[in-house]
């Protein structure tokens, strides 16, 4: 069977493995993102999705649906204009709290 690729729309696809202990401080700011990338022009849908881990850890995972790729780069500007403005920075939060990350973008496929 042939796959074919969708036209036009591409989906941000992140996953962090976050320790319990740093759950109450993590994910109210990925809610706060995810809020304001539902304002942003070419938004399609977004999802907040979490999976418990018996280790002390957990899978979130955020996921986004953009009308194209410029639509999702033109976001992440406004992203990175919340975080300098109230002082956010991911990278170090992540380190700080011993959070994993995979992230990118990905192109959806019609089987």
């Amino acid at each position: 069977m042939e796959s074919k690729t969708v036209s036009g729309c591409i989906v941000k696809l992140d996953k962090f493995v976050v320790p319990n202990s740093a759950r109450d401080e993590f994910l109210p700011k990925v809610m706060g993102i995810m809020e304001l990338l539902k304002s942003q022009p070419g938004y399609i849908q977004g999802f907040i999705l979490e999976q418990p881990g018996s280790t002390g850890e957990f899978n979130l995972v955020t996921l986004v649906e953009w009308e194209n790729k410029q639509a999702a780069e033109g976001a992440r500007g406004a992203v990175i204009a919340m975080q300098k403005a109230t002082g956010f920075n991911p990278q170090e939060t992540m380190a700080r709290l011993g959070i994993g990350a995979d992230m990118g973008f990905y192109t959806p496929i019609n089987a």
